[in-house]
C-alpha cells in the first residue's frame, strides 16, 4: 500500500483537548474481524468482551515533563528544548531537539533557572543536539526540578497551551516508568475499578514498556511505505509477562489482547523464531504495515488515529485497510471523538 491509500480529510472530525471524564465515558466502537460488524457500545462496558483466561497487554510508561523554556547565554534569547531520551544518566548527557536551531550551536550554554543549567555538546541533526545539564544534584533531584519547570509535551494538534492538569491528565492510571514524550492513549479510557472488574473475570492484566519516542508524532514522507523508518523506542517485556502470553497463545479459549499500537509493537517485536514471546529488554523500529502476519496480537484496544500516521497503518494492517476506512466514516457520522483525547475503539 502506499501513503496516498491513508490520506483523508478531517475537518469534519470532533477532535477533543482534554480526556472524556470519567475516562471510561467514552464511547467504544466493537470491529468484528470475521463478521465484518460494527457495534456500538462505551468504554465501561469492554469487559463483557474478555473471557476467563484471557490476557490485557498495557503500556506502563510514563510521560514527563519534556519541554523546557529558557534563555541562551550572553544574547539572553528565548530558546526552548524538547527532552527526546537520557543518553548517559551519570553524566547527565541528553538527546535534545531544540528551537530556533540556528542559533544553538556547539559551546552555547542555555538557562532554565537559577539551579539549572546545560551546555549544548554536539549537533546530531538539523534540530537535534546533545546537552549535559550543569547540574550538582543527584539524578533523582535532576528530574524533580524538570518535573517542575518542564512542559508536558502536548500533541501537535492540540492548540492550546499545556497546564499544570495535564502532568496527571496526560497519564493512563497505568503510568509507572518514566521516560515517554507521549502518553499510549488507548489506555488513557481505562479506570481502577474497571480493571477490577475485568480482573473479576479471571482475566491476566500484565505491563510492558515502550517509552514513546517524539518520531510518534513525526509524519511518514514517502509514498512507499517500505522506504519509511520508524525512530527506535526502548521496550522491555518481563518474564511473567512473556510466559502469561504463550499460556493465552496455547489456548483455543483464550487470547492476548493488546491495549494501544504501542503494546502491540513491542509484543510483535519481542518474539521467538516459533513465533511466541520472549522476555527482554532492547530497541524496536518496527514498522507494521499492511500486509502484515501477527504472531501474538489476538485483539486490539485503540483510539481513532490521524490520517497518514503509522498508527492507522497499524489498524489497517490487523482489521482490514477497507473495514477500517468504513469504521472511520461511521465513527464520524456517529459525532465520536478522534485522536488521543478521543473516543476507543476494539477489534476483535
Amino acid at each position: 500500500m502506499k501513503l496516498t491509500d491513508f490520506k483523508f480529510e478531517t475537518d469534519h472530525y470532533n477532535v477533543p483537548e482534554k480526556p472524556a471524564e470519567p475516562r471510561d465515558s467514552a464511547k467504544l466502537m466493537v470491529l468484528d474481524r470475521e463478521e465484518k460488524s460494527i457495534s456500538h457500545e462505551k468504554f465501561s462496558d469492554i469487559h463483557k468482551y474478555f473471557n476467563e483466561g484471557d490476557v490485557l497487554i498495557y503500556n506502563n510508561t510514563k510521560v514527563f515533563p519534556a519541554r523546557l523554556k529558557g534563555k541562551k547565554e550572553k544574547t539572553d534569547a528565548d530558546i526552548e528544548v524538547f527532552l527526546l531520551r537520557e543518553l548517559v544518566p551519570e553524566n547527565k548527557l541528553w538527546d535534545v531537539l531544540v528551537e530556533p536551531a540556528r542559533k544553538i550551536r556547539i559551546g552555547n550554554k542555555l538557562y532554565f533557572d537559577d539551579d539549572l543549567m546545560a551546555e549544548v555538546i554536539d549537533n546530531t541533526t538539523s534540530r537535534g543536539r546533545t546537552i549535559r545539564f550543569l547540574f550538582d544534584g543527584t539524578g533523582d533531584e535532576l528530574y524533580k526540578r524538570l518535573d517542575k519547570l518542564g512542559e508536558m509535551p502536548m500533541p501537535p494538534y492540540i492548540d492550546r497551551e499545556p497546564t499544570d492538569e495535564d502532568k496527571e491528565r496526560y497519564q493512563t492510571i497505568f503510568a509507572k516508568e518514566r521516560g515517554a514524550v507521549a502518553a499510549p492513549t488507548a489506555g488513557m479510557h481505562f479506570t481502577p475499578e474497571l480493571i477490577e472488574k475485568i480482573k473479576d473475570k479471571g482475566v491476566e492484566v500484565l505491563p510492558i514498556t515502550l517509552h514513546i519516542g517524539w518520531g510518534t508524532f513525526r509524519p511518514v514522507e514517502v509514498e512507499d511505505l517500505t522506504k519509511h523508518r520508524m525512530d527506535s523506542e526502548n521496550y522491555n517485556i518481563s518474564a511473567e509477562t512473556s510466559e502469561k502470553i504463550n499460556k493465552a497463545l496455547a489456548s483455543k479459549d483464550s487470547k492476548v489482547v493488546a491495549c494501544g499500537t504501542t503494546a502491540v509493537r513491542t509484543i510483535e517485536t519481542s518474539i521467538t523464531a516459533s513465533g511466541i514471546s520472549k522476555p527482554g529488554t532492547g530497541w524496536t523500529d518496527k514498522f507494521i504495515y499492511p500486509p502484515y502476519d501477527f504472531k501474538i496480537t489476538e485483539a486490539i484496544i485503540t483510539n481513532f488515529h490521524r490520517p497518514e500516521s503509522t498508527l492507522l497503518m497499524l489498524v489497517a494492517a490487523f482489521a482490514d485497510y477497507d473495514f477500517v476506512m468504513e469504521a472511520y466514516e461511521e465513527a464520524a457520522e456517529n459525532d465520536y471523538r478522534f485522536f488521543s483525547f478521543g473516543d476507543a475503539m476494539l477489534i476483535v
